[in-house]
């Protein structure tokens, strides 16, 4: 290309950050504005802190970083504009893109985290291991006005383990996204891709989580809680409501086999070969072992150490009382 064109990046999640990177570093593009939420309370202390895309902006030395509350507002749009972007990425924003930024002259591109048109949305990650999908991967759309919408520029696909937590399966597309959009910035801005339609067929919509939506339901499989525990890190997390408290649950097995004598919902001590003692969940069709957990206001442990310290909990079900306990707890 004969002049570099002027860019501007929308993003404010993790997943973002590497794009970020390969687009200040490729040639084709100067990125002449980053624009992200505003800093927001985090931590015990409730210190304001920058999103990881800012923080990245500001290692990267993107002079222009434009915190918007809303880019819908005007004065939001004016500021971008004045920039005189021709070009715009997005990766991981999670607000409205107004259409003037869709029609600049080389558009709009969206690097979404799922194999398009599978899990549009806010959630596609948290969603695809929670579906159990056997493979993911990396879209990169032309925006129009829809949500996640757009015709395919490329996309990249990989296998799943069956084993990704939520946190892994973004690093790992985080550098798929990045890559992706270095291979294809070049061929896009040269007009030798063609985008093509996303198919209707097989098109899903994720939601915005919620906290209620980490509450483990017994009255689900333990297969579908495995899952759950892996996809709800660290939002919204997986949870009980105990006589303890919320207990959060950080790691899981299935079991298997069934409660014997146990209904679903029953919290039930366990002897798992090669794992010894453990604590489990009596679910719709199996035991669900709590590995790791953490009571309200306290350190993680596994569940062996939970029930040695609360023995009382064994055959009592999440919101019921059990027994007074006599014992010294841990």
């Amino acid at each position: 290309m004969s002049s570099r064109v002027r860019t501007v990046f929308l993003g404010s999640g993790r997943f973002g950050v590497e794009t970020l990177r390969q687009l200040h570093e490729h040639e084709d593009v100067e990125v002449v504005g980053v624009v992200t939420a505003p800093p927001r309370p985090a931590g015990r202390g409730a210190r304001l802190r920058s999103t990881p895309v800012h923080e990245a902006a500001a290692d990267l030395g993107v002079g222009a970083v434009l915190p918007v509350t809303s880019l819908r507002s005007a004065d939001a749009v004016a500021t971008v504009l004045a920039l005189e972007p021709g070009l715009a990425v997005l990766a991981d924003f999670g607000q409205i893109v107004p259409k003037t930024l869709l029609d600049l002259p080389h558009g709009a591109l969206n690097l979404h985290p799922s194999l398009l048109p599978r899990h549009r949305g806010a959630a596609p990650i948290q969603t695809t291991i929670l579906a159990g999908d056997t493979e993911t991967g990396v879209t990169l759309i032309r925006m129009d006005a829809g949500l996640d919408t757009g015709p395919i520029v490329a996309q990249t696909r990989s296998a799943l383990s069956g084993t990704e937590t939520a946190p892994e399966l973004e690093a790992r597309l985080e550098l798929e996204a990045g890559e992706l959009l270095a291979r294809n910035l070049g061929p896009w801005l040269g007009g030798e891709i063609e985008p093509r339609p996303q198919p209707d067929e097989g098109a899903t919509m994720t939601r915005v989580l919620r906290r209620e939506d980490g509450r483990l339901d017994h009255q689900r499989s333990a297969e579908y809680l495995e899952r759950q525990v892996r996809a709800y890190q660290p939002w919204p997390g997986s949870f009980l409501d105990t006589e303890l408290g919320r207990i959060a649950v950080w790691r899981a097995a299935i079991a298997g086999g069934l409660a014997e004598g146990q209904p679903p919902g029953t919290l039930v001590p366990l002897t798992t070969p090669g794992r010894g003692p453990g604590l489990g969940l009596a679910t719709s069709d199996g035991v669900l072992e709590l590995l790791e957990v953490q009571p309200a206001g306290r350190q993680r442990m596994s569940g062996a150490d939970l029930l040695r310290g609360r023995p009382a909990l064994a055959g009592t079900r999440p919101g019921q009382a059990p027994p007074a306990h006599s014992g010294q707890e841990r």
